[in-house]
């Protein structure tokens, strides 16, 4: 057996089970959906894995698995169904309890509540990713450049202190001029936690590096990298509602999804894939900002998913397109 086959033979396995829980619960047509929505989850979030996976390698083993296994229920039951309901419960001011009664049997009304909180969801996932995308691009010391003109200058602006915390508050900020009026404290007050919780979140982590507390750190990490899934998940769980209402199929659709992305991180580090693909970090933290600005913009258009997945697909492609023929060139 081949050991891509042998690495993702439990990931088959469980896929296998919970889509055929989602056709015996409501037929083909979930079965579709369910399928559909796998799709979207790993269209919008592949290039998580990519970021994910350079994050992971400074994780112990045991942390790594723990990422795979406390993780995904974190994935899944966390990200795709508890933090909606609480966001929804905090923007109408209702009990997290009555939310999950609707969630639960009044899904089209959930829906149309969840819909109404895109104001906070967006603008905390599109600044907590694009403090991610800056804070890589705006590094002083980067010496690897993929797109050489754009990232020399931007490593060069890293020389300035928190010039990255700028010009995410400074978008907040022009952003919040833009959508209409009632909801200008929702994006204001949801972005600046969106940058708040990404420098708690670095702060932490860089301070048990430094002094070398291995299983604190991993902890950390591993908080991290689920904060890092959610901002990446979000967009992905609204529109989840546009296909279909029923959560039940929203949960295996996405938590597949989800597990696939989470097992693709740990191969991508157990095979020490960044280390030989030269650019495909730089192309997934191109493909962050992507899914930020998409996420920016639809607080003011409709911004279809397509677009939004497409983004990030068309800049890891790319990326990896541009190593191997590096690889290839310095072969010969």
């Amino acid at each position: 057996m081949p050991d891509a086959l042998r690495f993702f033979l439990p990931f088959l396995v469980i896929s296998a089970v919970a889509l055929g829980a989602i056709f015996w619960y409501g037929g083909m047509a979930a079965f579709i959906i369910a399928i559909l929505l796998t799709i979207l989850e790993v269209t919008l979030s592949f290039d998580n894995a990519v970021i994910n996976a350079r994050v992971l390698a400074r994780m112990s083993p045991i942390w790594q698995r723990r990422f795979l296994t406390w993780g995904i229920i974190v994935a899944v039951f966390g990200t795709r169904l508890v933090l909606p309901i609480l966001i929804v419960s905090l923007i109408v001011w209702v009990s997290p309890i009555a939310i999950t009664k609707l969630a639960l049997f009044q899904a089209t009304e959930y829906a149309h509540l969840l819909e109404g909180a895109r104001y906070a969801i967006n603008s905390f996932g599109a600044m907590f990713l694009i403090m991610v995308s800056l804070t890589y691009f705006m590094y002083e010391s980067k010496e690897k450049h993929w797109l050489r003109v754009i990232e020399r200058k931007l490593s060069q602006w890293g020389r300035i202190e928190s010039i990255e915390i700028a010009i995410a508050l400074t978008l907040l900020a022009i952003i919040s001029f833009l959508v209409p009026a009632e909801a200008t404290a929702t994006v204001l007050i949801s972005g600046i936690i969106g940058v708040v919780l990404f420098l708690i979140m670095q702060g932490i982590i860089s301070s048990f590096s430094i002094s070398a507390v291995i299983a604190a750190s991993g902890l950390a990490l591993f908080l991290y990298l689920n904060i890092l899934d959610s901002a990446f998940s979000l967009d992905s769980v609204v529109g989840a509602f546009a296909l279909s209402a029923s959560i039940p199929i929203i949960a295996v659709g996405l938590g597949i999804g989800a597990y696939f992305v989470r097992s693709m991180t740990i191969y991508l580090v157990q095979k020490k894939t960044l280390d030989s693909i030269t650019y495909l970090e730089h192309g997934a933290h191109w493909a962050v900002f992507g899914l930020a600005c998409a996420m920016l913009a639809s607080l003011l258009v409709k911004v279809p998913e397509i677009i939004t997945g497409g983004i990030g697909l068309l800049f890891v492609v790319a990326a990896y397109y541009s190593s191997v023929v590096i690889r290839r060139a310095k072969e010969t």
